[in-house]
């Protein structure tokens, strides 16, 4: 945040023109330094942005902060606060009890009651108010935020009250840039593309507020923009019924916060919400969600929140959520993964123990399938990086269940698909050699059609355009599987371990082809689905 104008003596100039020598600008210049608990250390600003952007302001006028603040004692202060929207403090200047404060122009202007021009200090009017008003609503427009500064005279013998916040002389406004991060556009269009409506929620003018919403994509045509106030004034049942069309609150108390938390969360929805103040606190408390910025948050935020944001960047947060979405994906795609593949096992030994066969499989192949896939490939997949449409899916509902109908029914026809290769290929050994043969075939249909069955379960798209590249566990787990399996098929020592028996090479062709066969009707299934997607989009 940086400073970019200032208004004084009924003139808009620039901070660079600001001198000491002048005594209504050392009256400007000394309030913003003496209000002001930030610092600069190493020339890193410690505290408020807003405070220590007004430090860099003196700073760079050769005009030390430190000096004036080495050169005068506080005596008293009134912190800031969001109800007040003001801090106030009182100093010795030149020997004179005087009574510094900086706040919201809306706040202070109608407490003032002189003004300090460059001729003298002279009786607040009208048109002054008016013309101080303009300046202030042109750099709200702007998307500027603005504070007011003024002072008064004070007797030496008056304790700092809030009593004593009137009757001020106003000295001047000073304008600041809070700039968006270059990346918050992007952030707050990919929020919107995930489901997610950012609002947002400030103690800036509602004209800044809205300009820089604007800027950024917050605030859309049509969209409500509400002062503290105005929320105050809104009905309860009002507020509920157009809470989804009111994306900026300009100038809020923290009941109002926590008002605004609550109307979203009677209908239904998951609020996450961000802060960094004291009077944050009761609202990242409330919401489903509470972030702390780590870097200017204190430590009540922090201990309130949920979540601290080490690098105070909105476009972090939705990082996050793709990455959360990522990662609940792989999983659920590694439990179908693993659930499928075991119902095809189960499925194939029902089936022979109904129809009176021998049984497809040994002990010891069961185990030997369970400890080759349901490891390397399950693995895999949940190493599979995030994909570019991953924030386009809508949210799911937090009371959906993992085993939803659709993941049921999925897991139900994959089993069912690889159990009837597999059955095909002890059918196959059952009749052309003989049921050990039959058991050697039904063993590896069911290991190899797994492994291959790891790449259908990477992602719901077809392999075609998700690839192989993007994902290298899944090829390792791949070609690790079949190593041992052709080791354990191969190898003479390892064959009586296994209950394997020697097949001719039609035998494991046709092993090959059944065990591959699911994988190629699955992705055939993906192809004519992305192939009608595609077409659909176009159509529209």
């Amino acid at each position: 945040m940086t400073v970019e104008d200032v208004y004084i003596d009924g003139h808009v100039i620039a901070p660079s023109d600001l001198s000491l020598d002048d005594p209504l600008h050392r009256y400007l210049l000394y309030n913003a330094v003496l209000t002001n608990d930030s610092a600069i250390v190493d020339g890193k600003g410690i505290g408020d942005p807003t405070e220590y952007s007004l430090l860099e302001m003196a700073d760079n006028i050769s005009v030390s902060h430190v000096k004036i603040r080495d050169s005068m004692e506080r005596l008293e202060e009134i912190p800031f606060d969001s109800d007040r929207k003001l801090m106030t403090t009182k100093y010795m200047y030149h020997g004179v009890p005087t009574i510094f404060t900086k706040g919201a122009l809306d706040v202070l202007l109608p407490r003032t009651t002189r003004i300090h021009m460059s001729d003298g200090v002279i009786p607040m009017t009208k048109e002054i108010r008016k013309a101080i008003a303009d300046a202030n609503m042109e750099f709200s427009r702007n998307g500027l935020r603005v504070l007011a500064f003024c002072y008064k005279t004070s007797e030496p013998d008056t304790a700092l009250t809030l009593d004593e916040e009137c009757d001020y002389t106003f000295l001047g406004l000073i304008s600041m840039m809070d700039p968006p991060r270059a990346e918050s556009c992007q952030a707050v269009s990919d929020a919107r593309r995930a489901g997610i409506k950012p609002v947002m929620i400030t103690g800036d003018h509602k004209v800044t507020a809205t300009a820089i919403a604007k800027k950024i994509g917050i605030f859309k045509e049509g969209d409500l923009a509400l002062t503290g106030a105005e929320l105050d004034a809104m009905p309860e049942e009002q507020l509920d019924r157009d809470v989804d069309k009111i994306s900026v609150y300009a100038r809020v108390s923290p009941e109002n916060k926590i008002r605004i938390v609550n109307a979203w969360q009677k209908r239904g929805n998951i609020v996450a919400m961000t802060g960094d103040g004291v009077n944050d606190a009761p609202a990242l408390k409330k919401a489903d969600i509470g972030v702390a910025m780590g870097i200017t948050g204190t430590e009540v935020s922090k201990d309130a929140a949920a979540m601290i944001l080490t690098d105070d960047n909105f476009a972090t947060i939705i990082k996050a959520v793709a990455n959360g979405r990522n990662v609940y994906r792989n999983i659920r795609n590694a439990i179908l993964f693993l659930l499928s593949g075991n119902m095809a096992g189960i499925f194939a030994v029902v089936f022979a123990a109904v129809m009176a066969l021998p049984v497809p499989f040994a002990a010891v192949q069961l185990l030997f399938i369970n400890l080759l896939t349901d490891s390397l490939p399950a693995l895999a997949i949940g190493m599979e990086p995030a994909e570019r449409d991953l924030l386009s899916a809508k949210p799911r509902s937090r009371n959906e269940n993992i085993m939803s109908k659709n993941f049921t029914f999925n897991m139900m026809w994959m089993g069912a698909l690889i159990a009837v290769c597999t059955m095909g290929s002890y059918y196959i050994g059952l009749y052309s050699i003989g049921a050990d043969a039959a058991r050697t075939m039904a063993f590896a249909t069911l290991t190899s059609a797994r492994l291959f069955h790891g790449f259908n379960l990477r992602s719901s798209h077809s392999i075609f355009r998700i690839g192989f590249k993007r994902n290298w566990y899944s090829l390792g787990a791949f070609a690790l599987g079949m190593v041992f399996l052709g080791l354990v098929l191969f190898v003479p020592f390892l064959q009586p371990l296994f209950a394997v028996s020697v097949i001719g090479s039609f035998e494991y062709s046709m092993i090959l082809l059944l065990a591959v066969l699911p994988t190629i009707l699955i992705q055939t299934g993906k192809v004519i689905r992305e192939k009608r997607s595609s077409e659909s989009e176009v159509t529209e």
